[in-house]
Order: structure tokens, then C-alpha cells, then sequence
């Protein structure tokens, strides 16, 4: 059994950050009562939450209208500005962004193909720009829904604090 058990732990070591296992320091940035943290500091190192697009219309309880968000392209951009602002109330910007995780769903304006070209045009505007060349690694996934009813895109980032 042991032979088998530390495999495991080698394989899953590489799932917890070097600074939490070096002691580093740890900050929650918890704003307002959310649920969860926007960001969490490990060291020099800034996990953001998964960010969602503002709804473009709110959902209105009263004449039971759900929220708007808009296209794929309109809700990366929401959500990107939304990170950019987080990372910029932190003292990073978009070039300190590492590792990018993408969550896109299909558009059902679309018959529910994704609508990669609308979040890469979103993109485009915040990295590898002229003004800004740094691009993060990234991955992008197609995922059946999110958590809002007619969200398209959540995304999530980890910038590190250069020294």
C-alpha cells in the first residue's frame, strides 16, 4: 500500500504553490460579503478569482427578466476590465498576468457554438499590445454553463509582483 501511496503525493505535489509550502505570507482580499475572495496574495504571487462579466441589463426579480450580459466578446471585455481593476487596486496590471484560465460556453445566439473569435478580439486589447507585449500562458476551456444563467465567459488569472 505505501508503494502506492507515495507516487500519489509526488504526483500531486506539483497542485500546491511553492510559497505555501515556504510559509510565505498569505492575504485575502475579501471585499463587500461575497462568498469568496477576489484575489488571494501567496507571496508575490495574486490569484484572482474567476471574474464574470457585469450584466449589461440586471436581472429585474419584479417583471422576472434575467440579467443580460451581452456576447462572448462583450463579457470578456467586462471581465478582463474587471481583473484589470483588481490587479491595478493591488499595485500589478495586466503585464504581471502568469497563467490565464479561460471558461467560455457556448452562445446560444449562436445555436451554441463558441465563440472564440469574440473572446480573442476582447483579448487582444489588454496583451500583446504595443503598450502592453506581455502575453500569460493560457488555457481556454469549453465548459456547459457557468454559475449566472446567460454568462458566457469566466476568467481567471495569477500575477506575480516583480522585484
Amino acid at each position: 500500500l505505501l508503494a502506492r501511496v507515495i507516487p500519489c503525493a509526488f504526483l500531486l505535489a506539483p497542485l500546491y504553490p511553492a510559497s505555501a509550502q515556504s510559509g510565505a505570507t498569505v492575504k485575502h482580499i475579501q471585499p463587500g460579503n461575497g462568498a469568496i475572495a477576489a484575489a488571494v496574495w501567496a507571496g508575490d504571487t495574486l490569484y484572482v478569482s474567476g471574474q464574470l462579466a457585469t450584466p449589461i441589463t440586471p436581472a429585474d426579480s419584479a417583471k422576472e427578466t434575467p440579467a443580460v450580459y451581452g456576447d462572448t466578446k462583450a463579457q470578456a471585455l467586462s471581465s478582463l476590465t474587471k481583473i484589470e481593476a483588481i490587479l491595478k487596486e493591488q499595485g500589478l496590471g495586466m503585464g504581471d498576468v502568469v497563467m490565464m484560465h479561460v471558461f467560455l460556453a457556448g452562445d446560444p445566439e449562436k445555436d451554441g457554438k463558441l465563440d472564440f473569435a469574440g473572446m480573442m478580439a476582447s483579448y487582444t486589447q489588454f496583451f500583446g499590445t504595443k503598450e502592453q507585449p506581455n502575453k500569460p500562458a493560457r488555457s481556454a476551456m469549453r465548459v456547459v454553463a457557468l454559475a449566472a444563467a446567460g454568462a458566457l465567459v469566466e476568467i481567471e488569472v495569477i500575477a506575480v509582483k516583480s522585484k
